[in-house]
């Protein structure tokens, strides 16, 4: 795989072109499709670094919007998917990527889409692929979810989100960011903030600063249980009420006839009853959800 040259002064990440680019084809935002088009080449320079591509690599790039990204992925990556959801835009991707053979645009809905098949159809013959992506706000979590519990063959996710997800995702335990997303997350990859983000990055700006997070895949989970579901049933019950103590939530699953037994279960496990579900490790968490389940507690 060959990258293709790029070209002077073609860039679509700019307020100028971007504006020419909506003008030339009537586009029109959709407030319900989170459409916000990148226009800082900086910000751009500090996500491709990030997402660590090359000739023998494929990036999936999820919302291309107009193709400000795309269109540096196509510089550095050998392939490039890119699924829009919008039928309105695959025109424009069409005309402004004229010049690169590396990219294929697809119209789907990432939450819809058989992403393994898709790998095989699209990323034969890559040596690594990464996902790549400014994320429509109002799905984020859903995507990355999808994206994690697929077990896909990715290298990285590198993604534009706004900024209190993103710190919610690198949260460490005992911090009010810390919860079942960032423990979900930490499960599957180690995080690592790349940049923040201000709203006027975008047109049109959004009401929220966004921030830029890389989520290394990790060859196997950070912890490891007997059960996943267990594993994440127990992490969802600690914090159904933060406010409470691990011992009142956890009541739920175990059996409020059964709380004495499980506040002697968590000194075992070396928690205090008492502490909340914010201050627990993962570590922690999954030495919780074994003792549970030896103990027949989450019937």
């Amino acid at each position: 795989m060959t990258k293709p040259q790029a070209r002077a002064g073609t860039d679509i990440a700019t307020p100028g072109r971007t504006k020419d680019i909506i003008r030339k084809h009537g586009f029109t935002f959709k407030k319900s499709l989170g459409q916000n088009f990148l226009v800082d080449q900086n910000i751009l320079d500090k996500i491709v670094e990030a997402a660590d591509l090359g000739p023998s690599r494929g990036a999936l790039e999820i919302g291309p919007g107009i193709g400000a990204l795309t269109e540096r992925l196509a510089r550095e990556a050998g392939r490039v998917a890119a699924l829009e959801i919008d039928p309105r835009l695959l025109p424009i991707l069409r005309d402004v990527l004229a010049d690169y053979n590396n990219v294929n645009i697809v119209h789907a809905d990432v939450l819809k889409t058989d992403l393994h098949r898709l790998w095989q159809e699209q990323f034969s013959g890559c040596e690594r692929v990464s996902v790549v992506a400014n994320l429509p706000y109002y799905v984020t979590t859903p995507i990355i979810m999808k994206l994690l519990e697929e077990r896909l063959p990715l290298d990285a996710i590198v993604v534009m989100v706004q900024k209190e997800v993103a710190e919610r995702m690198a949260a460490s335990p005992g911090g009010k960011e810390y919860g079942t997303l960032s423990i979900a997350v930490q499960y599957y990859c180690e995080p690592e903030l790349v940049c923040s983000v201000p709203s006027g990055a975008f047109i049109p700006a959004p009401n929220v600063d966004s921030a830029v997070i890389r989520l290394k895949r990790r060859p196997e989970p950070a912890v490891r249980v007997s059960d996943e579901a267990s594993f994440f049933r127990v992490v969802h019950a600690s914090f159904a009420q933060r406010r409470k103590t691990l011992s009142n939530n956890l009541a739920a699953l175990a059996g409020k006839d059964r709380k004495a037994e499980l506040a002697g279960l968590l000194e075992s496990c070396g928690i205090k009853p008492e502490r909340r579900g914010e201050t627990l490790s993962l570590e922690e968490y999954a030495r919780l959800t074994e003792a549970l389940v030896g103990a027949g507690m989450l019937a």
